[in-house]
């Protein structure tokens, strides 16, 4: 049961975990209750917000470790809640999406959701999801060479987890900057999307169009023309490369 502002009381810090800190924006009483349920059993902080707009401004002050998200809300949906929220903050998403809706799937990714399940989900699923994601997130990546990754105009600072471009910041989600980081410490290797899911997503599961979005958003982001890409290049039949400058590129394909 959720009161007024949309706390969930039984996740309230006053009492039960004290785990990492979960936002569930969800309308449906009976779906939150039992997400909070598995979710307070994992010894995470679960709150709940009934709409978007309760949710937006629960985000704002509780600042959560993750957020999980009904794409279906009333007032403002959950494309709209990501987008909004990405424009103040990289705090992870995983959105919910109806079964078969891939156009929800896609738009979600595209505006920064970092993984989704579909509906109905296995509650135990979704805990998986968001340990694996909270493992990613709250670890700081290890130093390499003071920290810094460079191909060509491009830096990451891995211990700041910033990336910029000829001296441009660039903003990224958090699974963008971890995909990136993982293709520039293994350049000129070719990787099966499924890899990819494996190596960032820590997942032995999931949908490759996950991999496909978040390479497009990448590339949208890195390259000087995202339509042909020179850097982060597609080999058909077989997965994505990272080429740095003056890579010949042999058997390669944009």
């Amino acid at each position: 049961m959720t009161d007024r502002a949309g706390y969930d009381r039984a996740g309230d810090d006053r009492a039960g975990p004290r785990g990492p800190r979960i936002l569930v924006v969800e309308d449906d009483p009976t779906v939150a209750q039992v997400i909070t349920g598995y979710l307070h059993r994992a010894n995470y902080i679960a709150v709940v917000a009934s709409d978007g707009m309760i949710g937006l401004e629960l985000a704002r002050q509780m600042t959560p470790d993750l957020v999980v998200l009904d794409v279906m809300l009333p007032g403002l949906d959950g494309i709209q809640f990501c987008r909004e929220l990405r424009t103040r903050s990289q705090i992870p998403v995983i959105m919910l999406t109806s079964l078969g809706a891939e156009e929800d799937r896609l738009r979600g990714l595209e505006v920064g959701a970092d993984d989704y399940l579909t509906k109905p989900f296995s509650p135990r699923e979704l805990v998986l999801r968001v340990q694996s994601v909270l493992r990613r997130t709250m670890a700081l990546p290890p130093a390499r060479s003071g920290g810094l990754l460079r191909a060509g105009d491009l830096v990451v600072d891995q211990s700041a987890r910033v990336v910029t471009k000829a001296g441009r910041v660039l903003t990224m989600t958090n699974k963008e900057f971890e995909l990136l980081v993982y293709l520039l410490n293994n350049p000129s290797r070719v990787f099966s999307r499924d890899e990819l899911m494996r190596k960032v997503w820590l997942h032995d599961f999931g949908d490759a169009s996950t991999i496909t979005v978040h390479v497009r958003r990448l590339r949208e982001k890195i390259e000087d023309d995202p339509s042909r890409p020179t850097a982060l290049v597609t080999v058909w039949g077989v997965g994505y490369r990272f080429d740095p400058p003056g890579h010949a590129n042999p058997g390669g394909s944009r």
